[in-house]
C-alpha cells in the first residue's frame, strides 16, 4: 500500500480527528478543531489581525462569505471523503492497525470500524433521537407539526454541536450522501452500511 504519511504519524493524526475536544461531534466530524474556541489562531500583520476560532454554526465573520462551512460546522464532504479514505486505508493495513474511538474511551477500532462509527454519526443528525426529534430540525417550530415531522432537509453544513441544519437546505448535491446508504436507517442507528 502506497501512503503520504506513516503509520505512526498516521496514528497520531486520526488521534486527533477522534478527539470529541477537537474534530468528532456526535453528528460526524467538524471542519475546524473545537480546541480553537480557547486556543484561536491569531495573525497579526501591518493591516491588521485575523482570527480562526470555533464557531459551532455562522460565522461571525464575512471572511468565508458570512457563513462557517469551512470553518467548524459539519460539512458533509469532508466527512465523505474521510470516510472513504478511512475504508482505503483499512482495505491496505487490515485489522492490524486499531485506534481509540473516541480518543482517550479505552475502546479500540480497526479503520473499516472507525469509517462506519463517523457514517453512523452522520445519519443520526437525520434520524429522530430518543425524543423523537431529529437533530437536523434544531428548535424550528414547524418541526413540531406531525405533518412536517418526515420531511428531511438536506442542508449545506450542520451545526458542530447540535447537529441544526444550516445554510441551504436543499444540498442535494453533497448531503444527499446520506440516502446512499447501503441499509435504510431505523428508530436506532445500528452498524449501517458504507456510504456508496
Amino acid at each position: 500500500m502506497f501512503t503520504l504519511v506513516e503509520e505512526d504519524r498516521l496514528r497520531r493524526v486520526v488521534a486527533a480527528m477522534l478527539d470529541e475536544d477537537e474534530f468528532l461531534s456526535p453528528y460526524g466530524l467538524r471542519s475546524l478543531s473545537r480546541r480553537h474556541r480557547e486556543h484561536p489562531f491569531i495573525l497579526s500583520l501591518p493591516r491588521g489581525e485575523f482570527r480562526l476560532d470555533y464557531q459551532p454554526a455562522e460565522s461571525t465573520s464575512g471572511l468565508f462569505g458570512g457563513n462557517s462551512n469551512w470553518r467548524g460546522p459539519i460539512w458533509f464532504p469532508l466527512n465523505f471523503l474521510v470516510i472513504e479514505s478511512l475504508r482505503r486505508l483499512h482495505a491496505g493495513f487490515g485489522d492490524r492497525l486499531t485506534v481509540e474511538l473516541p480518543t482517550r474511551s479505552g475502546r479500540h477500532a480497526h479503520l473499516g470500524e472507525v469509517a462506519d462509527e463517523l457514517e453512523r454519526r452522520l445519519l443520526r443528525l437525520f434520524l429522530p433521537d430518543e425524543r423523537g426529534q431529529r437533530p437536523f430540525w434544531g428548535e424550528h417550530p414547524q418541526f413540531k407539526d406531525p405533518a412536517w415531522r418526515d420531511h428531511l432537509l438536506f442542508h449545506e453544513y450542520f451545526h458542530g454541536e447540535t447537529g441544526e441544519g444550516l445554510g441551504a437546505s436543499h444540498q442535494t448535491g453533497w448531503t444527499a450522501l446520506a440516502a446512499c446508504s447501503d441499509r435504510r436507517p431505523r428508530a436506532t442507528p445500528p452498524a449501517i452500511g458504507r456510504v456508496k
